[in-house]
């Protein structure tokens, strides 16, 4: 088993304290991780009012910044980002802990901040929702909640492996025999070689968890199909506070369909059309990579057209074979009860 403090370091968990649940609470070192990103180093030719508040910042992270201090950066771009990292801060900051601001954030408007600021909150609290967790391929599969994917389906298997790490092997002209991977739309296939997580290597993805250069194989009846399971139940107990079974399922055979959410845009818009009675092509059919079933524990806070029923869940590549899983599908899409109302 890995041991469960040695995976993700690069999610800055380690920057964070913890509360009596196990939920993350900022510190000002996690936010001085946040400032040495380049997208916030100043810049050779940055104002000496630029470099002021970088430097004031690092050594007060969580320091008030008047709008005058804005205001006195010479160049407007700067003036902008600067203004868009304090108000995502700020926001994260009012928050008892970082779950808790990743659903105010998704519950209420992400408009204006920027995706990679999001994606390092998602990448942090998937980290403490997979706290403890000593299975490679829930691992893997967790990955998806933060690091887009690219699709194949290669000699029976249903590949997933992370888009940035295929396109750096690309650039490298690190060609092999897997195959497709990076196939864009309208461009000549090409091949990279990567391999897949498998019971072999397995129990060495905690050294090399950072490096996301572990393809996962979600066909029916692999590990990596059970692993994306088990790290959904793990993201929506911890993240949004309900305990929930899933399992995956090769169809959704229910005369009775009530409530679905899809993981992407390509998977909502398909289980959309085919709960209301479209006929849906079978090149279009064959975009659906992961079906699951889910189940509430406690049906306390399910709204009461759903309550005692399925939920169905589906993961889609889109026509690049892309995978864009969004966890936010969750907080906003399952049917829940809104704060304060009763069953």
């Amino acid at each position: 088993m890995i041991p469960p403090s040695e995976f993700w370091l690069s999610s800055g968990h380690l920057l964070c304290d913890r509360d009596a649940a196990g939920r993350l609470v900022a510190t000002p070192d996690l936010w001085r991780a946040f400032l040495a990103r380049p997208e916030l180093l100043p810049p050779e030719e940055a104002c000496d009012a630029e470099r002021a508040l970088h430097a004031g910042l690092l050594a007060e992270p969580l320091r008030a910044v008047a709008p005058a201090e804005i205001a006195a950066l010479e160049d407007p771009d700067a003036r902008e980002n600067w203004g868009v990292f304090l108000g995502f801060r700020d926001r994260v900051a009012a928050a008892p802990t970082l779950e808790a601001a990743w659903l105010a954030l998704y519950r209420g408007d992400v408009a204006g901040i920027p995706p990679l600021f999001l994606q390092m909150l998602t990448h942090l609290v998937a980290r403490a929702a997979l706290e403890g967790e000593g299975d490679p391929f829930v691992l893997r599969a967790a990955e998806c909640l933060f690091r887009p994917q690219r699709a194949a389906i290669h000699q029976g298997a249903t590949l997933l492996a992370d888009e940035e790490v295929l396109q750096a092997r690309a650039a490298d002209g690190g060609f092999g025999p897997l195959g497709r991977l990076l196939e864009e739309a309208g461009a000549p296939p090409r091949e990279v070689e990567l391999e897949v997580l498998s019971e072999a290597n397995g129990p060495g993805y905690a050294a090399r968890s950072d490096a996301h250069d572990l393809a996962l194989d979600i066909a029916e009846g692999r590990r990596g199909q059970h692993g994306l399971a088990r790290a959904l139940e793990r993201f929506i107990g911890h993240v949004i506070g309900e305990t929930v079974a899933i399992a995956p399922v090769p169809v959704i055979e229910d005369a009775a369909w009530t409530w679905h959410v899809g993981l992407d845009a390509e998977a909502t818009a398909i289980a959309n059309a085919l709960w209301q009675g479209e006929a849906v092509g079978q090149a279009r059919l064959a975009r659906i990579l992961w079906l699951g079933r889910l189940d509430f524990a406690d049906t306390a806070r399910v709204l009461p057209r759903a309550a005692g029923r399925p939920v169905y869940l589906a993961l889609a590549m889109d026509a690049a074979q892309r995978v864009r899983l969004k966890p936010q599908n969750l907080a906003v899409g399952l049917p829940l009860l809104a704060a304060g109302e009763g069953a």
